[in-house]
């Protein structure tokens, strides 16, 4: 049975699904004004390790993940660049496929734009209209707050606490200070769409609420985002939601936790975010992959080059594992011991159950992953002892495991592992054949200078092996 941390009471319950064997999962995408930050990467990564876990277990899921593309700051960054808003979402979306393509993100079998869906949005607020759960002033649609008698439940906040602490800004006529903009009348020289109020566009909240319910239906088993959209995003959706359909909107709410720099949240007021790209140009993108998800999703992560460069090391430990699986499961041993197979065997049949009890206690990658590093120490034990199928066997439940951790299998940009392949054993014979003709200077060279570029020979009794160093 898989357990969740559900943000919406507080503690680990039972995953169970609306539909059983399917999960429906919401999460919420980037408002593309920019590239996209590191940040942003974490629940794009984490969501899409859930997903890669739910389909591992066997569900049957549906993953949608939207993009803001009309809102203030899109506006504001269309006025820097001397473009429209239209021309900005465009190119940040763009660049966001290209930036989470490194960290070898799945994408969403649907990514829906706020702009695609004003019917959806106009209706859903005539709705909450008619129910009396919002006003008009103005060309301006507010959510009216004391309407809704949970409001505050999914953050635990008391609406009078609130209320006392709120203002409302210049400009604003709100009945109510913690009332929200559902639709903005427009402005001089903004985007905006006809509707019965006069020319708007949505408040950021009404648009997921929207798109969620358009693709998922009421009652979804997963809304998923950063902890800092419990309030007021996520909070402010669930209240548009069930005010309007009178029944569940999401059934399990999962947030990740922040990313800080020297113990300070990051974040773009203080300065101390990081451009995903900017850090894809010093580290790979399966290095960041495996660096975010050496923590609990929940836990906060301090960044720093050197955590990059540990998560590095770390993972060419494993990738030299799985590099000697693949080796051998090709070139049996010449003298298999069953004692080595045995080994080997409980060492997978261990990691398959420490991996799945992991991921099955709120998807702790931390703990999976430290699973698959024991079951690497049991490989280069016992592997070149081991019968053929024993190898094999293991090579698979690696590969298996990595379309849920998605970063074990080198990916080359350009090369392809055969190429590389072939080229490393076309040096390993150029080498030999220097050695034979005692031609020691050029074989010495030839091994100096790939560890130079970090590959190590090993020069066995039968064959020379190379290996990623560390």
């Amino acid at each position: 049975m898989i357990q969740v941390y559900n943000t919406m009471e507080g503690h680990k319950v039972d995953f169970v699904p609306r539909d059983a064997g399917k999960v429906a999962m919401y999460v919420c995408g980037p408002t593309v004004y920019n590239y996209i930050h590191l940040g942003n990467a974490r629940p794009i990564v984490v969501f899409d390790t859930i997903r890669r876990y739910f389909k591992y277990a066997g569900y049957a899921v549906t993953y949608v993940q939207n993009f803001t593309d009309v809102d203030d700051k899109i506006i504001n960054r269309a006025i820097e660049e001397k473009s429209s808003a239209a021309a900005v979402a465009e190119k940040y979306i763009a660049a966001y496929f290209e930036d989470v393509q490194e960290l070898n993100v799945l994408p969403a079998d649907v990514h829906p734009r706020v702009t695609e869906h004003m019917p959806q949005i106009i209706a859903l607020v005539e709705q909450l209209l008619a129910k009396g759960a919002a006003y008009e002033v103005n060309g301006d649609v507010y959510f009216a707050v004391e309407s809704f008698a949970d409001y505050g439940k999914l953050s635990g906040r008391d609406l009078e606490d609130m209320q006392a602490g709120a203002r409302v800004q210049v400009g604003e006529q709100k009945r109510n200070p913690m009332d929200f903009a559902l639709w903005k009348a427009a402005k001089p020289g903004e985007p905006s769409w006809e509707s019965p109020w006069g020319p708007g566009r949505p408040g950021w909240h009404i648009e997921c609420s929207v798109m969620s319910r358009e693709y998922l239906g009421d009652g979804f088993d997963i809304h998923g985002g950063g902890a800092d959209l419990i309030f007021p995003h996520h909070e402010n959706e669930i209240a548009q939601a069930e005010a309007a359909s009178g029944c569940c909107f999401a059934r399990h709410w999962l947030h990740n936790g922040f990313i800080t720099v020297n113990d300070e949240k990051m974040s773009k007021s203080l300065g101390n975010f990081f451009l995903l790209r900017e850090i894809l140009e010093k580290f790979p993108g399966d290095v960041v992959r495996f660096y975010l998800l050496n923590t609990h999703y929940r836990s906060p992560i301090d960044f720093d080059d050197e955590k990059l460069q540990i998560a590095a090391k770390s993972l060419g430990r494993i990738r030299n594992a799985y590099a000697l699986l693949q080796e051998l499961a090709e070139q049996p041993a010449a003298d298999p011991q069953p004692e080595a197979s045995d080994a080997l065997r409980q060492a997978a049949e261990t990691l398959q159950h420490c991996f799945a009890a992991a991921m099955d206690d709120d998807f702790n990658t931390a703990l999976a992953i430290a699973a698959i590093f024991d079951f690497t120490k049991a490989v280069n034990t016992h592997a070149a002892q081991a019968e053929q199928t024993a190898v094999q066997d293991a090579l698979r439940l690696l590969e298996a495991l990595d379309e849920v951790i998605a970063c074990i299998k080198p990916r080359q940009k350009g090369l392809n592992d055969e190429l590389v392949g072939k080229l490393m054993d076309l040096l390993i014979e150029v080498r030999q054949q220097a050695r034979q003709r005692k031609d020691w200077g050029t074989a010495d060279y030839i091994r100096d200078a790939l560890k130079e570029c970090g590959i190590a020979l090993e020069d066995g009794a039968d064959a020379v092996r190379w290996k990623i160093l560390e």
